[in-house]
């Protein structure tokens, strides 16, 4: 009997043991809160973004989010392909992970710390107008802009003349790379005067293609901005416009429209 029981006893525990480690091996390694002197000093373009779309202890509780979105491509010849992606977007680990089944086959992509890889499926959809890795810039720079701010290895400065753009007035802000990290695209972020949205990016990366090198430049623009589960504010729209190297020809490449967003405690 009591052979029994003991067996039983040590059958429990290997049960609960593999719970815990399944459980372990679940959580999300990403989904993980600042660093507390990552934080501060804030600057005062970081403060005035991130006071405007939560406040700090909001954005400080945030981890993950989770957007579901049917997403239309536009095409040159005038036509456009919809389909639907899932954002899984990590402000404090500046990670995003993009996946979605298309007729080629189910795809992930992850941009991590200026790190893009394919980890499952391939690295484009034929109907795509942009890369994979400039689609994942995009979106993870616009929906967490205000921490974007606290990022290492870059640095910003702010311009002191506001500029205008399709009636409204911004500050430009420039980021740059520290330490020659080419993984890091340079951008600037345009902060509006009034609401203190960063709702409006110019990427710029040097691609390699055939001919050579090649900067190409992308604008991103966020929509429609909502609360999240009583916490911060993020777009529900998303629109990525393409242009050369001297801002000529924005053309529409991509719209995004998030149906649902959830915060991932």
């Amino acid at each position: 009997m009591w052979s029994r029981t003991i067996c039983l006893l040590i059958v429990a525990v290997f049960v609960l043991a593999g719970c815990k480690q399944q459980r372990e091996e679940e959580t999300d390694v990403l989904a993980r809160g600042p660093e507390i002197e990552a934080i501060y000093p804030l600057s005062e373009e970081a403060a005035r973004a991130i006071e405007a779309t939560g406040g700090l202890n909001a954005w400080k509780e945030t981890t993950k989010l989770q957007f579901d979105c049917v997403v239309t491509f536009y095409q040159p010849d005038g036509s456009f392909y919809l389909t639907e992606q899932r954002y899984e977007v990590h402000p404090w680990s500046n990670s995003i992970q993009i996946s979605g089944d298309e007729p080629q086959a189910k795809f992930v992509w992850q941009l991590f710390r200026g790190q893009f890889d394919v980890l499952k499926g391939d690295g484009q959809i034929d109907a795509m107008t942009l890369t994979g890795r400039c689609l994942a810039e995009g979106i993870l720079n616009v929906t967490t802009a205000p921490v974007r701010f606290l990022d290492e290895p870059v640095e910003f400065a702010k311009r002191d003349t506001a500029v205008k753009i399709q009636g409204q007035w911004y500050y430009p802000i420039d980021r740059k790379s520290k330490g020659g990290v080419a993984r890091i695209s340079e951008a600037v972020f345009y902060q509006d005067r009034d609401s203190s949205f960063v709702d409006l990016i110019r990427l710029a990366r040097v691609d390699a293609g055939e001919a050579g090198s090649r900067k190409a430049v992308q604008y991103v623009r966020g929509y429609d901005y909502e609360k999240v589960d009583k916490g911060i504010m993020v777009p529900k729209r998303i629109e990525i416009f393409g242009a050369d190297a001297r801002d000529r020809s924005r053309e529409r490449l991509v719209k995004i429209d998030c149906h649902t967003i959830r915060r991932i405690k």
